[in-house]
Parts: structure tokens; sequence; C-alpha cells
């Protein structure tokens, strides 16, 4: 069975602040509808016990122009109300809220005390904040930008005459690391044709004829 996780709001003429507060969450997810509907999805805790939220707010919203941030303990939406009015409340069901949804009195301010300046006059702490539209949740970690190419490997000269060992093609670009040019080949090494058939090795195994009979009359004459 899903559970609710504690939620802390406030507001200004133009904007409403809600924060989410579960920390660790994992597979987080945020979804905005223009209607004013709310929802989140979690996994938190050693045994990813699941959170869920539906909050049918007040009045309507401007999805593109709301923000979010992710943060280990909780997560921090501004949403820019479609009319900048202040609303009686946070949700348009009649009756009292849930008890897991309460006022934040770090960002409240009453109606005649406020400047008009919506989020600036708070202190956001170093918040990284991303835009709801178009926006699927957390999910994984965005892709990791292509690792810069990596020049080929110029060709390994001077091994020649290893016959038959064409140059090695170029390993393609592995997946996701962009742009790791390919190795360059491995400089062709030369065909058969450049070990000439030759008899060396047998001339310098077997001595001349005439260094054999020498050898040989002098072995007799010893005997």
């Amino acid at each position: 069975m899903s559970r609710h996780p504690e939620v802390k709001w406030a507001q200004r003429q133009e904007n409403v602040f809600i924060t989410v507060l579960l920390p660790d969450a994992k597979d987080a997810k945020v979804d905005l509808d223009p209607e004013g509907v709310f929802t989140f999805t979690a996994k938190a805790g050693s045994d990813d016990k699941p959170y869920e939220l539906k909050l049918e707010l007040f009045d309507k919203v401007k999805v593109e122009e709301s923000k979010i941030s992710y943060g280990v303990r909780s997560i921090f939406c501004i949403l820019e109300k479609a009319e900048p009015v202040w609303w009686n409340k946070l949700l348009r069901a009649d009756g009292k809220a849930p008890h897991y949804i309460k006022v934040d009195w770090d960002k409240w301010v009453d109606e005649d005390e406020d400047t008009g300046a919506g989020a600036g006059d708070m202190d956001m702490g170093g918040m990284d904040f991303s835009n709801f539209g178009g926006m699927g949740g957390m999910g994984g970690m965005g892709g990791m930008g292509g690792m810069g190419g990596m020049g080929g490997m110029g060709g390994m000269g001077g091994l020649e005459g290893l016959g038959g060992l064409g140059g090695m093609g170029g390993l393609g670009g592995m997946a996701g690391l962009e742009g790791m040019g390919g190795l360059g080949g491995m400089g062709g090494m030369g065909g058969p044709e450049e070990f000439e058939d030759s008899d060396d090795e047998d001339e310098v195994a077997k001595p001349e004829a005439g260094e054999a009979g020498a050898a040989k009359t002098e072995e007799e004459a010893k005997a």
C-alpha cells in the first residue's frame, strides 16, 4: 500500500511553493496539469516503499512557467498561478486539508506583506531548477555527453614483412562514447613477397665443398 509523503506549502500573489519531504527518494516523478492537478510518485527507504501524492490545487497553473528542483531530502516546486491572485487555501476540495499537508512557515508571508517579488525574496540556497514543461520525472540520470574524439593512432610502421596481416580497420566509435575516432589502421604489414625466397639460411648451414674436402683430408692425416 502506498504512503503519502509530508507536504509543505506557501504562496505569493503569483506563485505557490510546494515542498515534498521525502529523503533519498528513488525514481521520483512529478507531473503538473494546467487544471491544477499535481501528482507525485517515488520509492524510499531500505525496502523501497512506494509513495504517491495527488493534489487538486485551488486553481489553474501555468505549467510551462513552473519550475522544480530535486534535492537529496526534498523536492521543491515553484508553481506559476494562471491568475495572479491569492488563494484561500491549497486544495479546491471543501473541508480540512489532509494531515500530511502543512503550512511552510519558513516561506509564508501574509497577503498584506507580499512585496510582489515572488520567489525573488527567498533564499534558494543554490538550488538548480528545471522547467515542468516536457519533463518526465527524474528517471535515470541524463546521458553523459560524448567524449571528445581520441585522435587515430598512427600506423605501426616498421613491422614490415609480417605478411598477411592486413591493415586492422579502425575500431568504430564505441556506443555512448561518441566520437572515439577509430583507432587508425595498423599500417599494412607487407605481404609475403617481401620475404624473398632465399637460401641464406642453407648457405650458412652448409660449408663450401672445398672446405669440406680439406677438413676431411686433415682428419685422415691425424688418424
